[in-house]
């Protein structure tokens, strides 16, 4: 009996094990991310061609429409007059929203998978990188006078829109009560400057240029943000996460709240709690 069951037994070759896992990982059985080689992608089934081209034009359809509002104040300036008290004021609302829509979003974000010392590090990789870019934008576009403020609003549109792709091509949550922050903080930042280009003869259709042309360099660096973090993966989150709130509070510091004060006094403060209390409402 053991010889005919032997004598019927199928036999194994001795390599087919190994040919059977080798096949096994030869075909992923999840889609692998793009990678890039010698400066093309290589590998773009983790979304698809199309899917990746559709989270390029979100990437800066978001970064376009969030900094629409200075090419918003470029026009308004020509039907009202707003006070300046007024202007401050609402530069603090959008500081006090900008702050919450961080701490609310962006650090439990970088908390999840980091501990508080590496959390820390990237925050002042992300400060860094923002006092970095914002001088080196000074020297070349220069820094007095009205053209100045313009290119500080420049500075700060870039940095936020370049956060804004990250966050999408990254995997994280894209909250809209930052959109709104960032939209209504704008606009306190924008006035100024429109209405003075105004006052000195510009007329609407320069004013439509200037501001609609930060507005579409703001969209292409989002929709840059969004690649760089896509190349980096999901795994880096986190870490572009808390680099993003590094930039964030530094653009805060030494811009728009300083601006808040000089123009709105102290009941800026009072507007940034309001505007910090409604985006923890919203969050």
């Amino acid at each position: 009996m053991v010889a005919r069951s032997c004598r019927h037994a199928v036999r194994v070759p001795p390599d087919s094990g190994r040919q059977v896992a080798s096949d096994r990982t030869a075909r992923p059985p999840y889609p692998t991310r793009p990678l890039a080689v010698d400066g093309a992608w290589t590998d773009r089934t983790a979304r698809g061609a199309a899917a990746y081209s559709a989270g390029v034009i979100e990437a800066f359809a978001v970064g376009a429409l969030a900094q629409s509002s200075l090419l918003l104040a470029g026009l308004l300036v020509y039907v009202v007059t707003l006070p300046t008290r007024f202007v401050g004021q609402l530069a603090g609302f959008g500081a006090g929203a900008l702050l919450a829509a961080a701490a609310f979003q962006l650090v439990p974000e970088a908390q999840a998978s980091l501990d508080n010392v590496e959390v820390g590090l990237w925050l002042l990789v992300g400060g860094a990188v923002f006092v970095v870019a914002d001088r080196l934008i000074e020297r070349r576009l220069g820094e007095s006078g009205t053209i100045g403020i313009v290119v500080g609003n420049v500075n700060d549109a870039l940095p936020e829109s370049l956060i804004f792709g990250i966050q999408l091509g990254g995997g994280l949550v894209l909250s809209l009560p930052f959109v709104a922050a960032v939209w209504v903080s704008n606009l306190p930042q924008a006035l100024p400057p429109a209405a003075d280009l105004a006052a000195s003869g510009w007329a609407r259709t320069k004013q439509v240029l200037l501001w609609g042309s930060v507005v579409l360099v703001a969209g292409a660096f989002s929709a840059l943000g969004f690649t760089i973090a896509e190349a980096l993966g999901d795994a880096n989150g986190a870490r572009l996460a808390a680099f993003t709130i590094g930039g964030l509070i530094t653009m805060l510091t030494t811009s728009m709240i300083p601006f808040a004060y000089e123009k709105g006094g102290l009941m800026a403060g009072i507007w940034a709690v309001v505007g910090f209390g409604i985006t923890l409402a919203a969050s």
